[in-house]
């Protein structure tokens, strides 16, 4: 099975003014020592999404030595996840099923799935998703229109239905984030908690996290 690191960094393409300061998070956050990252772009322009990403991936192999290079994930798109030559993809209840993405991306790539609650996790867990994402754990601003908050008790509960690992999300930061490890939570998503100063903040979170 694989083995996800405590932190998840999640770089949201509105969270910035411009390409440049996602570059300069990522290249802040490979410095931290980050070894997973999902690039989010929900624009809708496959072409601006797809020369973001790829050089995003240009960056990680630039500026970080091997075996270091992070793993970069595809939001949403596996056709944009192999073109971009991601490590993997994650998706969403609404997006393509897992078992459609993964006769694209095939068993090399890392797959994700989003839950909400505990009958989802329990679906998802008979997919052939690597790991399961579930939230939000605590209110976010990162969503327009957020799934009802689970808690750390939702968190115990997926722990519960999942032998997958399990990634915690929603409303996460450095005060609260090792509460949503002891709760089973296998890693931790973040994006807000790491936008401010990305470099200092994950090396917090790492510390933290352990």
């Amino acid at each position: 099975m694989m083995s996800l690191p405590r932190l998840y960094a999640i770089l949201d393409v509105s969270c910035f003014s411009d390409s440049e300061g996602l570059f300069r998070a990522a290249e802040d956050l490979f410095a931290a020592g980050v070894t997973l990252i999902q690039y989010r772009n929900k624009s809708g322009d496959a072409e601006v999404l797809l020369a973001l990403a790829r050089e995003l991936r240009r960056r990680s192999r630039t500026r970080v030595s091997a075996p270091h290079v992070p793993r970069l994930i595809m939001n949403d798109r596996a056709d944009l996840c192999l073109a971009a030559e991601f490590h993997g993809v994650h998706v969403g209840q609404d997006d393509l099923s897992p078992e459609s993405v993964r006769k694209i991306i095939g068993l090399e790539r890392w797959l994700g799935l989003s839950t909400h609650n505990a009958q989802q996790v329990s679906e998802a867990d008979r997919t052939s998703a690597d790991y399961i994402a579930m939230g939000p754990v605590f209110a976010t601003g990162s969503k327009t229109n957020p799934d009802p908050v689970i808690g750390l008790a939702g968190v115990r509960q997926a722990r519960e239905r999942t032998g997958k690992p399990l990634v915690a999300i929603g409303g996460i930061t450095r005060e609260n984030c090792r509460a949503v490890i002891d709760a089973g939570a296998d890693s931790v998503a973040v994006i807000s908690d790491l936008i401010r100063e990305p470099r200092k903040s994950a090396e917090e979170f790492l510390r933290i996290l352990g």
